[in-house]
């Protein structure tokens, strides 16, 4: 279903049946923004206090820990490929931003990164593969003094260098990027057929998972992130951030709390962002909006009346024709799942249950997390 399809059926929200997102004990009280789904029976979490969490059985049981010598962090970021093997993103000022990667199930947690910028500020982590991907930052100064969204890519798994700031176009003087879900950057990566199926990397530029026959197919070279405060933009690079592109947007914008907090793109033209105020939740929009043309342009979704939206995400069981899409609040999952009208999964009337972030499975459904701990599975 196209944006405009897509608007007029959100108008039906408003009447739509309620029901209640299949809440998993999670044995940690931490506030919770990182998940990764790798199965149906295999997912990580990430939160305050440098505590990840993983479940091998579907969620019966997670098992939280931390990553020794990182108690005073915030891991906004968790990207995991199979039980063993993860990284994590921490969020904060300086040094307090770092990237970590496991391949023992969290044994032994290699730093990676640290941001030896004191102005820096990590927003979220992505991946095309176990060894291409690539982190997006705040705005720092660069030798001109000009503000630049930090971009960091990976190649190999291990190594980091910056996209070089003259590459990137300036930000503008109180624009920033979001940590509130690991979601305001947004690539197309090619996912095995099998969830925990061979993954093959490439030489130098990003490669997608293993073909059936073995051969590493090319993943999509675009990225775009989305950004907030004084602006609301998309920036956009069909290059693997050799060139870039900032488009405006009409999401709300102006105060600190306000801009996208969260971009998703269905295919190459067809996305969605998302976001509000988060200081004032149940306010009304602008909040939502779709692009059919890559990101140039925005529609304004047409729900009534709109909230603040923490994250949005496709199911990663596509139809082209009729995509299903989750969309985030604090207290409610949004499930559109075209041509049923959309569902609004809250949490029971007695659960404190509240939600900021999700991860869609590859067999279909997403896995969300939040404060206190929260982990719930909505089908």
């Amino acid at each position: 279903m196209r944006p405009l399809l897509l608007a007029s059926v959100l108008v039906a929200s408003l009447a739509m049946a309620q029901s209640t997102p299949q809440v998993q004990l999670s044995h940690t009280t931490e506030s919770l923004r990182g998940v990764s789904v790798v199965s149906l029976q295999v997912a990580w979490a990430s939160g305050t206090h440098g505590t990840y969490l993983r479940t091998t059985d579907g969620g019966t049981i997670w098992t939280p820990e931390r990553v020794p010598g990182a108690e005073t962090l915030d891991f906004r970021a968790v990207v995991a490929f199979s039980p063993a093997e993860a990284f994590l993103m921490s969020a904060g000022p300086g040094e307090q931003s770092r990237i970590y990667h496991t391949t023992d199930t969290g044994r032994h947690w290699e730093l990676q990164y640290k941001n030896t910028n004191p102005k820096g500020f990590f927003d979220s982590m992505v991946f095309w593969d176990r060894t291409h991907g690539i982190v997006l930052g705040d705005p720092v100064p660069d030798e001109s003094g000009q503000l630049k969204f930090e971009l960091l890519m990976t190649s190999d798994g291990q190594n980091w260098s910056h996209i070089p700031p003259n590459q990137l176009p300036p930000a503008i003087e109180g624009e920033g990027a979001f940590a509130a879900s690991n979601s305001c950057i947004a690539i197309i990566s090619n996912k095995p057929a099998r969830p925990d199926g061979p993954w093959k990397s490439g030489a130098s530029a990003p490669r997608g998972d293993a073909n059936n026959d073995g051969t590493s197919a090319p993943v999509d070279p675009n990225i775009w992130f989305a950004t907030g405060g004084k602006s609301a933009r998309v920036f956009h690079s069909p290059d693997l951030g050799k060139t870039w592109q900032v488009f405006d947007t009409p999401i709300i914008h102006g105060p600190d709390s306000t801009g996208i907090f969260s971009i998703a793109f269905q295919d190459a033209q067809h996305g969605v962002i998302a976001g509000g105020d988060y200081k004032h939740p149940k306010q009304d929009g602008p909040n939502l909006a779709f692009t059919d043309d890559g990101g140039n342009t925005w529609t304004l979704s047409k729900i009534y009346p709109q909230s603040y939206y923490s994250a949005v995400a496709y199911d990663r069981k596509r139809d082209a024709s009729h995509p299903r899409l989750f969309i985030i609040g604090p207290k409610f999952v949004y499930d559109f799942r075209p041509p049923q009208n959309p569902r609004r999964l809250s949490p029971g009337k007695k659960s404190d249950a509240q939600f900021n972030a999700l991860a869609p499975f590859p067999e279909g459904g997403a896995l969300v997390v939040g404060p206190k701990g929260t982990i719930a599975y909505i089908p």
